[in-house]
């Protein structure tokens, strides 16, 4: 099943349904168990979820590349066989890979829950986020970030060929999920639902990172040598982690911002709907072409580490087209069903327009795009490279809601819809031009 990549994309891709209708749960249980300004607040912290897990740099990313090319410079390039290293496996050189770094990034993974933790108590504390269910809205917050050390257990056992493993566990996760989310409409108390799904995710986190230490032949010793973990991340690869950090702190913010600059632009609650029904189809979007580069990165990686041109060729147009695929399906659906699903999800609160779903279908184009982009280099080790190419949809992101406020103030939310459509598309040329590089240059 592992070698498979067709398997593995339908694993992967019954996992993003999963996953999918556990965000749309979120939404539709708690816009219906919250008064509309709770909620309203609710979606901000939704946002702050989501920055918080971005923050980890992309540094599980950096894991994946540099586990990935060390796993297969031990099987040796163009071996299609499964196999397991054994106990304790080798750096490549001085530089290569070393099972210390993991101890060093599931210690930094968990104070940035603890940090975030923290600047949402105080915020909490203060006032800066209004709400009269602080502990829910707490629960909430470690419910989600405890996809952290998930990124963690997700990304070190594909690297080593695990991929099915991973997906197995996480469709169990995510049923349980959803089913506790759901019983909330039948009376079951949020924040006992948030706890037991808490730790639900514990236990199969927990059990995922068992299997990575068991693959990798790891000791105890190797999670808890901060120390010279922390020293060999210095010394071999602060480039990669500084040029990953800043790619990733860009996305987030290009992602995220409209939240925040619609929530100071206007105290009306149709814009925010309207970019979070934008932001839940981006995402779900996004994570459909994940599956399917995800299920194809086995190969992308071999053919780029072999230097076979001709096959990473390939295999990029096969993405390409099955990533736009995906898009043209998502909206066609959305002109479709999209103002039924609107008025659903928001439960009434709001009404979306053609004008409107339009605009969402062609961003969603340029999007699957830029996620093939982002992914299948991410997985190569081009952080630098593509933190370049992520400044330009930053810059539309953060000035998309103030130019749309100033320029037409009575119809703001369809002109930030516009420019932040035009953004994307920008974007996705920009990363079209990348991948057309990308296939013609050698490792």
């Amino acid at each position: 099943m592992e070698a498979s990549a067709r398997i593995l994309a339908l694993i992967k891709l019954a996992n993003v349904g999963l996953t999918l209708i556990w965000g749309f749960a979120v939404t539709y249980v708690f816009v219906r168990v919250l008064p509309l300004r709770e909620f309203q607040s609710f979606l901000l912290l939704v946002a702050f979820g989501n920055f918080t897990i971005s923050a980890e740099f992309g540094l599980t990313s950096i894991i994946y590349a540099r586990l990935r090319r060390h796993w297969l410079g031990n099987l040796g390039l163009g071996n299609l066989g499964l196999g397991n290293l054994g106990p304790g496996l080798p750096a490549d050189d001085a530089g290569g890979f070393r099972l210390e770094e993991m101890g060093v990034l599931f210690l930094f993974l968990g104070l940035l829950i603890v940090g975030g933790f923290a600047i949402l108590s105080v915020a909490l504390a203060v006032g800066g986020l209004h709400t009269a269910m602080p502990l829910l809205f707490l629960l909430f917050f470690l419910s989600a970030c405890i996809n952290l050390p998930a990124l963690l257990a997700k990304r070190a056992l594909a690297a080593v060929d695990g991929n099915f493993l991973w997906e197995a566990l996480d469709c169990l996760r995510r049923v349980m999920t959803i089913a506790l989310l759901l019983f909330i409409l039948q009376g079951l108390d949020p924040r006992l639902s948030l706890a037991l799904q808490l730790c639900v995710s514990i236990a199969v986190i927990g059990y995922a990172i068992a299997l990575v230490h068991r693959r990798l032949g790891m000791r105890v010793a190797h999670w808890l040598s901060f120390r010279a973990g922390g020293g060999h991340v210095r010394a071999h690869y602060l480039r990669d982690i500084g040029a990953s950090a800043a790619f990733t702190l860009s996305e987030i913010v290009a992602y995220n911002a409209p939240y925040f600059t619609i929530a100071a632009a206007t105290h009306d609650a149709r814009p925010m709907l309207l970019f979070d029904f934008f932001f839940k189809m981006s995402r779900s979007l996004s994570m459909l072409v994940r599956a399917m580069v995800e299920a194809a990165l086995p190969r992308i990686t071999r053919a780029y580490h072999a230097g076979d041109r001709a096959r990473l060729r390939q295999l990029m147009v096969r993405a390409l087209g099955a990533a736009l695929v995906f898009a043209l399906g998502a909206s066609g659906a959305l002109m479709v069903v999209g103002e039924w699903l609107f008025a659903r999800l928001f439960d009434g609160r709001a009404a979306i327009d053609r004008i409107d779903l339009l605009l969402i279908d062609g961003a969603l184009l340029a999007l699957a795009v830029i996620c093939v982009s982002v992914y299948v280099q991410g997985a190569l080790g081009r952080f630098t490279h593509l933190l370049g190419r992520s400044l330009p949809f930053l810059a539309g992101s953060l000035l998309s809601v103030p130019l749309a406020r100033i320029l037409a103030p009575e119809r703001f939310d369809l002109l930030f819809l516009i420019l932040y459509a035009l953004t994307l598309l920008a974007a996705a040329a920009i990363h079209g031009l990348s991948l057309h590089r990308l296939v013609g240059r050698r490792p």
